[in-house]
């Protein structure tokens, strides 16, 4: 956050050309950036990048990107053999042009990491996204969340993916429906991180998340303000029981307040949490409830865990 505006990014442009090694660019947080196209700076950063092929990670988040700044960025891509990971997260004012970058992006196979969280993603956004997923061999995470329109398309995104080697399918806040959930139960036998926090649908269907688990590969569950029942902390714990819970180090399970004393009780009494280093059930700010029954369980499930 540092300001940037059109004509520092044509600056930072002729100062990127010297460095032919570099690898990381991240001028997030500047929303001028990409601004006062007819000055063209974004247009000649872009062009000086193209000379960095050992670039590897681009972090354009808040940048204030726009349709035709997406164009610029798409002649871009094409010119970085290396690049890793593309963030283009927070940039609101792309809905609606995320097709000006696909084209480009379907001959960006190495691409590992692609990062679209809270960019308003339109219903044509997401088909041109769909449509290019299929080309990008390499990836291995991709975050949508925060992107109401996506509930409507999960099914369609998990088809479109490289399943076998995704890591990260973060959901939170896209309004998921029934049948979107139920898809995602195909990703979920490979995702390491799991985040499908702010989606009511959870609630009593999380058995169905839940059985398509795999041993000793999920590190990360955020389920919070899932409305989650007690009968699903009941379901958590026969799954953690069998050791599908053994990997898992970070479990958000924050704002479900309809789960009782007997759900926590019985997720910290049947063990399968050894590796759990970051835990959070707080309830709402205005709320509370009673953890006496519970809390003794807890404690000793959780004798070396750093942060509770």
């Amino acid at each position: 956050a540092c300001q940037l505006t059109a004509a520092d990014a044509a600056s930072l442009g002729g100062l990127v050309a010297d460095l032919p090694k570099l690898s990381l660019l991240d001028v997030s947080y500047n929303p001028q950036l990409t601004q006062e196209v007819d000055a063209g700076g974004f247009r000649e950063l872009s062009s000086c990048l193209s000379h960095t092929v050992s670039l590897t990670v681009l972090q354009l988040q808040a940048c204030g990107l726009t349709p035709h700044s997406l164009e610029d960025l798409g002649s871009l891509l094409c010119c970085l053999p290396s690049v890793r990971e593309l963030d283009l997260s927070c940039n609101k004012q792309l809905t609606g042009g995320l097709n000006r970058l696909t084209p480009h992006l379907a001959h960006v196979t190495h691409l590992e990491i692609l990062d679209l969280h809270q960019c308003r993603l339109s219903p044509a956004d997401l088909e041109a996204l769909i449509q290019v997923l299929p080309s990008l061999s390499a990836l291995m995470e991709l975050d949508v969340s925060s992107n109401e329109e996506v509930g409507g398309v999960v099914s369609l995104l998990v088809s479109a993916l490289q399943l076998s080697q995704m890591r990260r399918l973060p959901l939170s806040s896209c309004r998921l429906n029934d049948e979107s959930f139920t898809a995602l139960a195909l990703a979920a036998p490979y995702l390491r991180s799991l985040d499908l926090s702010w989606s009511k649908v959870v609630g009593g269907r999380l058995f169905l998340l839940l059985d398509a688990l795999q041993p000793s590969v999920i590190v990360e569950l955020r389920l919070s303000s899932c409305d989650l029942t007690t009968d699903d902390l009941r379901h958590l714990a026969e799954v953690s029981k069998h050791g599908c819970l053994s990997s898992l180090r970070v479990l958000d399970l924050s704002y479900n307040g309809k789960v009782g004393a007997d759900g926590w009780t019985a997720l910290f009494t049947v063990g399968g949490l050894g590796s759990l280093e970051d835990a959070d059930l707080s309830l709402r700010p205005s709320t509370s409830a009673p953890c006496s029954t519970w809390l003794p369980a807890l404690l000793g499930a959780l004798p070396r865990m750093p942060a509770l």
